[in-house]
């Protein structure tokens, strides 16, 4: 299987070249495919908080390498670079507070620093370990897509009818994919007859970005409201639910995109199944429980206006952009490390010992 996506292999959303930080502006697609370039920590925090780059994983990546952009301007300027550099983690960290991937990837990059020693190039060691989690992420997606696919052909076979919803693919990660990971490789094993793609509100990342990563795969694949899921789940015959993460807790709750957990909640009443797919880096053991996740919140500008053009009354609007899904209401949680079933504390930190399966 993996020898399969890597054959087929077409989106990428983050490039290392040069000396610098490429990323494809995702604001913009379907309709364009623009490439930024970015020399700076700062402009690195912006692209994120301004969702140039999205999805948990990417973030995680684009930040370390907004890291080495740091740490290579604060040595050409010289004094502490040391404590300079301490505000250029504190920028980043805060650019987007509720996936952990941002968090983790900043702390491998802390601790690389922290083992340098006399003589070390520490501008090539710090490009090396981000180089490191950029593919580290892409081959976990690969483990994922091989653990997530044999799932659905143990439990149901051919013909699968399958939804998604926000943008879990290459574009929000190191390559190939999370949930998207997973149709892909079911869909290159004939087991998927349809995907529904939810819009996503407010960005419209499945009707943008989703979407657009399916159809050039030729997976099948028809949009939908938001709104229409349960109709969906009880009219179309869907038989699972898959879905990405931004956090996980270390009871089993998911953190992701607002709107997966009302999904969940009607895939228990359907009789549909729900799987979440993400890397053990996802998972913070340092939260108990989902309560404890921050979820972020964006202007109700988003929420009020289409294009720039008011289409609201005028009325106050909340417009959060994460829910955390109880652990009750997932099936499956695929790892690079393996899959957990009914997840729940035990479990999880039973994972949380093992290596990676690859």
């Amino acid at each position: 299987m993996r020898e399969q996506l890597l054959a087929v292999e077409k989106v990428q959303a983050i490039d290392w070249r040069d000396g610098a930080l490429y990323l494809l502006d995702q604001r913009l697609l379907p309709n364009q495919q623009v490439w930024l370039r970015f020399e700076s920590a700062a402009a690195v925090a912006d692209a994120i908080a301004d969702m140039v780059v999205r999805g948990a994983p990417a973030i995680g990546i684009a930040a370390a390498y907004g890291l080495v952009l740091a740490a290579r301007a604060r040595l050409q300027v010289g004094g502490d670079w040391r404590e300079a550099l301490d505000a250029d983690f504190a920028r980043l960290e805060q650019s987007r507070p509720t996936a952990v991937n941002l968090f983790w990837a900043l702390q491998r990059m802390r601790e690389r620093l922290a083992r340098l020693k006399d003589g070390d190039d520490m501008l090539a060691l710090l490009e090396a370990e981000a180089i490191g989690i950029h593919v580290s992420d892409r081959e976990a997606n690969l483990t994922m897509a091989q653990l997530g696919m044999e799932l659905i052909r143990k439990h149901q076979g051919n013909s699968q009818v399958v939804l998604t919803h926000c943008n879990a693919g290459a574009l929000a990660t190191g390559g190939f994919g999370t949930a998207l990971g997973v149709i892909r490789a079911a869909h290159l094993e004939g087991l998927i007859e349809l995907v529904y793609v939810d819009e996503t509100r407010t960005w419209l990342q499945g009707a943008r970005l989703t979407a657009w990563e399916l159809v050039g795969d030729g997976v099948p694949v028809s949009l939908n409201a938001d709104a229409a899921a349960a109709h969906l789940m009880k009219t179309k015959g869907i038989t699972w639910v898959i879905v990405g993460a931004e956090r996980i807790a270390a009871n089993g709750d998911v953190a992701n995109k607002i709107g997966t957990y009302q999904l969940a909640v009607n895939a228990m009443h359907h009789g549909v199944r729900f799987m979440v797919v993400a890397p053990s880096s996802s998972i913070d053991m340092s939260l108990e429980s989902g309560e404890d996740i921050l979820l972020g919140e964006r202007s109700s500008d988003e929420l009020l206006a289409v294009a720039g053009q008011r289409v609201a009354a005028d009325v106050p609007a909340v417009n959060p952009v994460f829910d955390v899904t109880p652990a009750d209401l997932v099936d499956y949680i695929v790892t690079e490390k393996g899959v957990i079933e009914r997840p729940d504390a035990a479990k999880l930190a039973q994972l949380m010992c093992r290596k990676r399966l690859h």
